[in-house]
């Protein structure tokens, strides 16, 4: 229990500086890419590495960031599919999610059979 007011405790004050930062930041477009995702990972990494290590706290951020190519791949596509079809936003975004996994997933499988 103690571990989850501590996570949320640091995931908030983390969140409260990213927004802080922001704040400041022109145009106002850009405030929510520093709002939830970004901190909260950190806040996250953080902790894992005080309760797990850094060594698996490095596994964590590789998952993280093979999770982030993913989703650039998969905000592209339904950008384009919202752009030249002119579909309903929420057809798009839950129809395309197969793509945030499958190029997630494929990363992932990739990298594991490199390093093995």
């Amino acid at each position: 229990m103690s571990d989850l007011v501590l996570r949320f405790f640091i995931g908030g004050m983390v969140v409260s500086i990213f927004a802080l930062i922001s704040d400041v930041l022109r145009p106002r477009g850009f405030a929510g890419l520093f709002g939830a995702a970004p901190s909260i990972a950190l806040a996250t990494l953080g902790l894992t590495i005080v309760k797990d290590g850094p060594q698996y706290a490095s596994i964590e951020a590789r998952s993280m960031v093979l999770g982030a190519i993913g989703f650039l791949v998969y905000a592209i596509c339904v950008c384009r599919l919202l752009a030249r079809s002119g579909s309903p936003a929420l057809v798009a975004t839950v129809g395309l999610l197969p793509v945030w996994a499958g190029v997630s997933f494929s990363l992932w499988f990739l990298l594991v059979r490199s390093s093995s």
